[in-house]
């Protein structure tokens, strides 16, 4: 089997393509032989730092797809042959690997491997954001952050679904068309205007109800800002670096507000949660009200350069390694 591995932290030449042995499954685990495997920024964390990546050599990469060729004792309901999907379980980037059984889904016929690949990491972060840490109501007015990227236009389409509105913030004009083409109503471009100044604007003063907001350090004071009263920022992503530790009284005088640092780990931490998450993705695919929207992709052994075009901001919608 190949994997591609650090053996140190820093920048995308550190991911190294080694030859290991294949590996049999033990008690509870089922080996399989990935399809595609999707890239995230947590990988990215993980590989500069910023997020443990746990005893190196460490295998990256948190989602992905494949091909059930062998199950271990105890497992009754995955036999070989079996599509299975998964989220949040380190080690992705290869093409085989061991996994507990628990950690999977079984992906339905109805969605095609690159899409279970790429989507499920993503597609579970949009639906516990939308759905379980702040439930979104037609009347509501979002902000979302990174709208032209793989989570943030899972998040506005869904959200448009519902019949929300939606204020996209992006970096460039050519990653607002895009945004748009999700469904933005409005877009801010953030490196030219100032977001809670355009977000009034738009809004007539009142702000928004919710921001989900992935960059982090850089935004954080801008979306307590854009917030109406009693308004949620929704803090999941470090994009820009973590947010400085802050008092929560200056809540109080910005609207009643309230702040939340959700994660994927805890809303895939056990098997109900899993299967309930990934039963709602796969119906709102199947229903055509989101997709997987990938724009890239890359060989597994180009790993390297999949890193560097993320970081550098040259990617939109979703991107995954292809080890077919």
């Amino acid at each position: 089997m190949q994997a591609a591995r650090i053996y140190e932290t820093g920048g995308p030449e550190v991911l190294k393509l080694d030859t290991l042995d294949s590996v049999t499954p033990g008690p509870g685990q089922v080996r399989l032989q990935q399809k595609f495997i999707g890239l995230n920024f947590i990988d990215i964390y993980m590989r500069t730092g910023v997020y443990p990546a746990g005893d190196l050599p460490a295998t990256l990469g948190m989602e992905g797809m494949g091909v059930v060729d062998a199950v271990g004792e105890g497992v009754t309901y995955i036999k070989p042959g079996d599509r299975l999907a998964y989220a949040m379980v380190p080690g992705a980037y290869a093409d085989e690997r061991i996994i507990d059984a628990e950690k999977t889904v079984p992906v339905p016929d109805s969605i095609d491997d690159q899409t279970a690949g790429s989507i499920m990491l993503k597609g579970l972060t949009a639906q516990y954001l939308l759905f379980r840490t702040y439930p979104v109501k037609p009347s509501d007015t979002i902000l979302v952050y990174a709208a032209a990227g793989g989570v943030g236009s899972l998040v506005t389409r869904w959200a448009k679904h519902i019949g929300a509105r939606v204020i996209g913030c992006v970096g460039n004009e050519e990653k607002a068309e895009i945004a748009r083409s999700h469904g933005c109503d409005d877009v801010i471009l953030y490196r030219s205007e100032n977001i809670p100044q355009k977000v009034r604007e738009l809004t007539h003063n009142e702000g928004v109800n919710v921001v989900y907001d992935g960059i982090g350090q850089s935004t954080f004071m801008d979306s307590l800002d854009s917030l109406a009263k009693f308004g949620m920022m929704v803090s999941y992503g470090n994009i820009t670096g973590k947010i400085e530790p802050f008092s929560p009284a200056i809540l109080a005088p910005k609207g009643s507000l309230y702040v939340t640092r959700p994660t994927l780990a805890t809303h895939v931490s056990t098997r109900e949660l899993l299967l309930d998450g990934a039963e709602h993705l796969f119906s709102a695919i199947n229903e055509g009200i989101i997709s997987a929207n990938i724009e890239q992709s890359w060989p597994l052994a180009e790993v390297a350069a999949a890193h560097e075009a993320m970081e550098s901001g040259k990617t939109t919608g979703s991107s995954v390694l292809s080890v077919e």
